[in-house]
């Protein structure tokens, strides 16, 4: 995985030297490229590595923070600020809970007229894949190595998180046109059973990383909505597969 960070306190050929010597001396970092007219650093690591042992590999003449990527929902003059880590949960997940607020009243209006559980669920769990796609299709290069950072077969096989997002178009699909509605239920339940094994041990473990369910134009937290927001897909598979 490659990021790239921002570093300050780079004067000359000097530091820049001595900024790669250090961070290429850390475990798991395979290669380091300073560009001293920009400031940055872009760090080729084997695993995660966090800001805060990067910074203390180097000399406190440096400070070094994570480049924030634009995001494209954000107006201009704020598209650069990083989340704020003193929001509370509920305002950071608050793009998450919108989104599924909007996808389950857009059910419901499908059919208030002539209710039926079974064809609200369907539609539920079809605008569900589609939206969640979207949002994973607009950075498919980033998403991989975000989606790797949780969930477990992403992290053993990369090429399930290239793939991912064009198995949840299809999916949604499946749904929406009623079509092998029973075989779509059953990749329903093994894909995010999967992903649901890897939010529960992040969140037993505490880790703070940023969730992948909405790709990488929002920046999200892990956190237990985000093990909620798995369980009531999968409750709705069980659900339809057992009624």
């Amino acid at each position: 995985m490659t990021h790239t960070y921002n570093i300050s306190g780079m004067t000359c050929n000097g530091c820049k030297a001595s900024v790669e010597k250090s961070l290429n001396a850390l475990d798991s970092v395979n290669e380091v490229k300073v560009n001293l007219e920009k400031g940055e650093a872009e760090i080729t690591m084997s695993s995660h590595i966090s800001t805060e042992v990067l910074q203390n590999a180097l000399s406190d003449k440096y400070k070094i923070t994570e480049k924030q990527e634009k995001n494209v929902f954000a107006s201009s003059n704020m598209s650069s600020m990083p989340m704020e880590e003193n929001k509370s949960k509920l305002q950071q997940l608050k793009p998450l809970l919108l989104i599924i607020f909007y996808i389950a009243s857009a059910s419901i209006l499908l059919h208030y007229k002539d209710w039926a559980w079974s064809a609200f669920m369907l539609d539920f769990m079809g605008l569900f894949y589609i939206v969640f796609s979207f949002f994973k299709m607009l950075d498919l290069k980033g998403f991989p190595e975000s989606f790797s950072m949780y969930d477990p077969l992403a992290k053993r096989v990369p090429a399930y998180g290239w793939i991912y997002p064009f198995i949840e178009t299809a999916l949604g699909l499946m749904f929406l046109m009623r079509f092998e509605i029973e075989i779509a239920l059953i990749i329903t339940l093994v894909i995010l059973g999967i992903t649901t094994i890897g939010v529960t041990k992040t969140l037993l473990d505490k880790k703070s990383i940023r969730c992948a369910c909405l790709g990488t134009a929002l920046k999200l937290p892990m956190t237990e909505a985000t093990f909620i927001e798995n369980a009531i897909m999968i409750i709705m598979a069980i659900l339809m597969l057992t009624v």
